[in-house]
């Protein structure tokens, strides 16, 4: 969310900012706001005006008691209890035009940032660099699911049995490997300095809307019915929402965490969930790095976040690729955004596997998380990204890894966490 200050002096900034998203529909929003804005300030100041009026009459009333004026002490009275009714009329008044400027401001995209390139969608999304040579083996390499099956690693008919599409039993070895990426993640995490940490799995609507766009909110939480609980779809999330209404020391600053969480995800509008497959699904495990940080800190936090995923891996012999996300591929909190794609040698391209994004104050501002300084209090800026979220991590492990005969060698970093082994 925006500064309204921002927008009141920059409004044609805010418009250019919504053209370069492609969300011309949006545009209104910002005469919308500017006018619910100077409504909002001129009952403020209507209310800020009767108050003192209260006030100065108030204190003369004693004054006229005193000097025995009673008649006219009476009418001061009046004049104060005539006051009260208007007085609590701009207040209501205050709260309705509040709330409306609110849920406009939230309609209207984040500033994004000027190195963001200039695209409809994610086909105009834009390559960065590429980390290490891109595996080209010499036999066909099998779907990552009969590749779990021929290893006794996957169930998928139990699980469309117990749960629908979408879900899925892990075994044996792969079930292991799956944790192990998990562990070694954490690991690597926390050597890197980062605080450990599991959030709640569910959080409420405040913290859901503070930090994620109406429309990602419709088309990815599950809701608890009967409760103003939802399940995460990503522990940022709730890791963010840890400190909402929360005033931070400069001297706090980064907040550098790393927490483990399942995730869970409708998936609405987006390519549709596999009936075989574990690419797309309602659930799986993640883990992630956050940071709550200075805004001079903020791009330079963004670049150690994604390179740690590339590091983390290259550590596992898997070739990746960074890629920039263009204007209209970044949701609306986001400032800029790129994504880090596995290399698949059975489709020989990319696939995501995780994304970083620097979402300057705007869940900071949602959310009420500010930072006194010696000057005064401002708003952090907020990042996330994704360390590791198997099972997507165990497709690229899986295909970079296989070999001819249908085993699959276990990366040397991970075998620490699979009890020794080398082979699946």
């Amino acid at each position: 969310m925006i500064d309204i200050k921002f927008l009141r002096t920059n409004p044609d900034a805010v418009r250019e900012n919504i053209r370069k998203k492609f969300q011309d529909a949006k545009l209104p929003l910002v005469d919308e706001a500017l006018a619910l804005d100077i409504k909002l300030r001129e009952t403020i100041a209507a209310a800020d005006g009767l108050r003192n009026k209260r006030n100065t009459v108030s204190k003369q009333i004693g004054a006229l008691m005193a000097q025995g004026k009673r008649d006219e002490a009476e009418n001061a009275k009046a004049e104060v209890s005539a006051i009260a009714p208007r007085m609590e009329e701009l207040g209501k008044l205050q709260d309705e035009l509040s709330a409306k400027l609110n849920t406009v401001m939230r309609g209207i995209p984040q500033i994004i940032d000027a190195s963001v390139p200039i695209g409809q969608d994610d086909g105009e999304n834009v390559e960065i660099e590429r980390f290490g040579e891109p595996a080209m083996p010499d036999f066909e390499v099998p779907y990552h699911v009969d590749i779990m099956e021929k290893l006794s690693g996957i169930d998928l008919d139990s699980a469309r049995k117990t749960s629908g599409n979408g879900f899925y039993y892990l075994l044996g070895d792969i079930a292991r490997l799956h944790s192990a990426v998990l562990t070694y993640a954490r690991d690597f995490m926390i050597n890197k300095g980062f605080t450990y940490c599991v959030p709640p799995f569910m959080i409420r609507s405040n913290v859901v809307t503070g930090v994620m766009s109406f429309a990602e909110m419709e088309n990815m939480m599950y809701k608890i019915e009967g409760e103003d609980l939802y399940l995460i779809g990503t522990s940022e999330h709730s890791m963010i929402g840890r400190y909402i209404d929360t005033i931070l020391r400069p001297a706090q600053l980064p907040q550098t965490l790393t927490s483990y969480s399942p995730c869970f995800r409708r998936e609405v509008g987006a390519h549709g969930i596999e009936e075989r497959g574990v690419y797309r699904i309602h659930q799986f495990e993640k883990q992630e790095m956050v940071v709550i940080c200075s805004a001079e800190e903020s791009m330079d936090w963004y670049n150690k976040l994604w390179s740690y995923t590339v590091e983390l891996f290259r550590s596992m012999d898997v070739p990746v690729r960074t890629l920039e996300c263009c204007s209209g591929d970044l949701a609306d909190l986001k400032v800029k955004s790129c994504d880090v794609e596995a290399w698949s040698p059975r489709q020989q391209k990319y696939f995501e596997v995780g994304s970083c994004s620097t979402l300057g104050d705007a869940q900071a501002r949602r959310l009420g998380i500010r930072v006194k300084g010696e000057n005064g209090t401002y708003f952090p800026h907020t990042l996330n990204n994704t360390v590791a979220a198997p099972p997507r991590m165990l497709i690229a492990l899986l295909e970079n890894n296989i070999q001819a005969d249908g085993s699959v060698k276990i990366p040397e970093a991970l075998r620490p966490y699979m009890g020794g082994k080398s082979v699946i």
